[in-house]
């Protein structure tokens, strides 16, 4: 077994960027060489500006690179949810944004030529109780009826069609959910990027950060200084301390995978026959795929920890057993893949771009990022050269996690209320 990304493992071998010379000036300075950081270098070098990406690591090593290759549509606060909370224009915009954030990503494997399996075989959301099946019910009504998206209830009579599991009780079934290999387009971006222009630094981390003035700043790296006009925080999960008003409004959740050996395709079309991705409507869910070469992805919050070679291997013996719940026919399936990674969690659970103190940011995927990352380093790109109305979580506070002072000590008290809550809901 591998303790390692196998979206990274499987994509192809990129330069090595580690030993690059870092320019002293440039217009924009972007940390992190995410999807966030490599669609934003992408689109700032195509409108002119000269931009630096300084990444502590290596291109798509953090969450960009650790997750379950899957970019679909639907809130991770939930669309009734944030009807409630912030009335139905705002929560119909924000829901539909994710919509033109998949499109963002198909425009850009097309117009870039990144060959990265991008399919659009539909999300399937799967009821965990009956009871969450009544609740997809209510809100396919105001998909349809007020929103005028195709969505369709999959009851569960039916829901043998979509999957060879006996533990679910219906499902709702976006068909523009889309799934793609997230390491070959990661990288891929960021070659794009480099073509366009932009300079990529590996083994750059950034230690300090001094405002100059306005939006101009002096950032200290591990290997140069470097002076822009604007800064972009990207860093996501990973943001640490010289972004401290950040890092504080965000919670590092890990979030672990395991992918099984190759199962072949007769096995995968017993599992999930149309090739859907797949999560369930528990707090602590479940999210599962088909890769491209026909592995079983299977993921989860298996632990409220964070990722590490020993969080992840007992996050990953967890994991077996659910899979095997979920899918008792894989029984004797070994796992060829086990890692971890940390998903940037928000308070209000919703996405959080704009300025502060100088500093442009877009943060807080909450379990959305593959397609929110890469729209929002596109937007992010227009919102920094002045158009407002690019950034649609402009108006949205951000706010900070009570008690987060930086090492994340709360965890395992919201790993214990979200799995009550799903004890009793």
């Amino acid at each position: 077994m591998k303790f390692t990304s196998y979206w990274l493992d499987t994509a192809p071998a990129t330069p090595d960027r580690s030993r690059t010379e870092i320019s002293r000036e440039v217009d924009v300075a972007v940390v992190g060489a995410g999807l966030t950081g490599t669609s934003a270098a992408l689109h700032l070098a195509r409108k002119g500006a000269r931009v630096a990406v300084l990444e502590k690591e290596t291109v798509g090593w953090g969450a960009s690179g650790r997750n379950g290759g899957m970019a679909t549509p639907g809130l991770s606060l939930g669309l009734r949810d944030a009807i409630a909370r912030y009335g139905f224009p705002t929560a119909r915009d924000l829901y539909n944004s994710y919509y033109d954030a998949i499109d963002s990503i198909e425009k850009l494997v097309a117009d870039e030529g990144i060959d990265c399996d991008f399919a659009r075989n539909g999300k399937l959301n799967l009821a965990a109780k009956p009871a969450h099946y009544e609740g997809m019910k209510r809100t396919y009504e105001v998909l349809t009826e007020r929103m005028g998206v195709d969505t369709t209830l999959v009851p569960p009579s039916e829901l043998g069609e979509e999957i060879g599991s006996p533990r679910y009780h219906g499902g709702i079934l976006d068909p523009l959910g889309a799934g793609l290999h997230v390491g070959k387009f990661v990288k891929g971006l960021g070659e794009s990027a480099v073509r366009a222009g932009a300079e990529i630094h590996e083994k750059a981390g950034v230690e300090s950060v001094h405002r100059l003035g306005g939006t101009r700043h002096e950032l200290v790296t591990s290997r140069g200084r470097i002076r822009a006009d604007k800064v972009l925080v990207a860093t996501s999960g990973y943001t640490t301390r010289p972004f401290r008003w950040q890092q504080v409004r965000i919670a590092p959740v890990g979030s672990f995978i395991i992918v099984t050996e190759p199962l072949g395709k007769e096995v995968c079309d017993q599992l999930l026959p149309n090739r859907r991705m797949c999560s369930d409507s528990k707090n602590l869910l479940y999210y599962f795929r088909i890769t491209p070469d026909h592995r079983l992805l299977f993921g989860g919050r298996a632990r409220f920890a964070m990722a590490g070679p020993r969080s992840d291997q007992k996050s990953g013996r967890i994991l077996r057993e659910a899979m095997v719940s979920v899918f008792p026919q894989l029984a004797n399936a070994g796992v060829d893949y086990c890692w971890g990674g940390l998903v940037d969690m928000s308070m209000d659970r919703l996405v959080h771009a704009g300025e502060q103190d100088g500093l442009f940011y877009s943060v807080g995927y909450s379990g959305h990022g593959v397609q929110m990352a890469t729209y929002m380093g596109k937007q992010m790109a227009d919102y920094m050269d002045g158009v407002l109305e690019a950034n649609p979580w402009r108006d949205i506070p951000f706010k900070r996690i009570p008690g987060h002072f930086g090492p994340p000590w709360f965890l395992p008290f919201a790993g214990g209320y979200y799995k009550f809550q799903d004890v009793i809901k």
